[in-house]
Formats: structure tokens, sequence, C-alpha cells
């Protein structure tokens, strides 16, 4: 996996190179550069009409009680278009408009869960409980949400005394 890394930030630099001499003998230079400095300001206006959009939907899934995986998901590939997009490059705007559509981003979500899932990576389980009847404000009434868990303390005793009261007091006293 790394050496695919290397191998994508050696190849991509030198493929947007190639790409944009293309462009410049096609097109002319200025029309060229006007194009990368457009992508930049749609995508900018993209990420913050679909990001806002996104923040929403996560906010209503959670207010149902729902996890909000594929909002997540969602917004992790906007975060990602978005510096695509502001990085300058046609290959690269392409890659970062193909992950502003939404049927891309349920393909790609898809592949990757199926990849995770295959390579037992992830083990996904979800369980919602309520307790009692629901009334009130949110999905778990006026209570809030019953979190059950167990803690065990694993911090290191204080050295030579720091931070136990008793070490201040005389021996005889303790």
């Amino acid at each position: 996996m790394a050496f695919v890394i290397l191998l994508a930030m050696i190849a991509l630099p030198i493929a947007e190179i190639a790409v944009f001499i293309q462009a410049g003998d096609n097109f002319g230079l200025w029309p060229t550069l006007g194009a990368v400095i457009l992508t930049a300001i749609a995508g900018t206006a993209l990420l913050r009409q679909q990001g806002f959009d996104t923040l929403r939907r996560i906010q209503q899934t959670t207010d149902r009680g729902e996890m909000p995986v594929r909002e997540l998901f969602d917004g992790f590939c906007l975060l990602i278009a978005g510096a695509l997009l502001l990085t300058p490059g046609f290959i690269t705007d392409t890659i970062g408009f193909l992950l502003f559509l939404p049927p891309f981003r349920r393909v790609l979500g898809g592949a990757a869960l199926a990849y995770f899932l295959r390579n037992g990576s992830v083990h996904a389980s979800y369980t919602r409980t309520t307790t009692g009847p629901r009334s009130g404000p949110g999905p778990y009434g006026p209570g809030g949400p019953i979190i059950d868990g167990d803690f065990e303390d694993v911090s290191s005793p204080p050295q030579n005394g720091a931070g136990n009261d008793n070490a201040r007091l005389p021996r005889d006293e303790r």
C-alpha cells in the first residue's frame, strides 16, 4: 500500500504537468490558467453548499438516534473533494468534481465497505435500545441516553507524594 501511495505521489504531478502542457497548446496560456482558477472558485462554492447540507443531515440523523455513517462518509468525501479542487490541475479537479456527485460517493462508499468487511478490518454492528416510555424532546426522552460502562483506573501512582494529600500530614496523623 505504501508503494502505491508513493507511486501516486510521483505519477500524479507528472500527469498533471503533461495535461497542463497539452491544454496550454490547445487553448493557450491564459484560458488554461483561467480554467484552473475557475475550478477552484466553483469547488469552493460547491463545498460550502454541500457541506452545510451534509451537516444538516448529520444533525437530523443523530436527532433520530441513528449513527450518521453515510453522512460522515459524505463529509469525508467532500473534504477530499475540496482539497483536490484547490490543488491546481485538471486530473485532481476531475476527481474532486466526481466526489461532489452523491451517486459516485455511494458507489465509492459501497466499495470501501465491501473492501473493509472482506479484509476483516472492521466489524459493524449497531444496537439502539431505550428504556421506559419515550417522552419529551430528543430521541431518548427527558433523561437523555443511558450509557452503561465499566472503567478501570490505569493512571500510575503519584511519585514522591505528589498529588497525595496524606503526604503533607505528619506520619502519626495519616
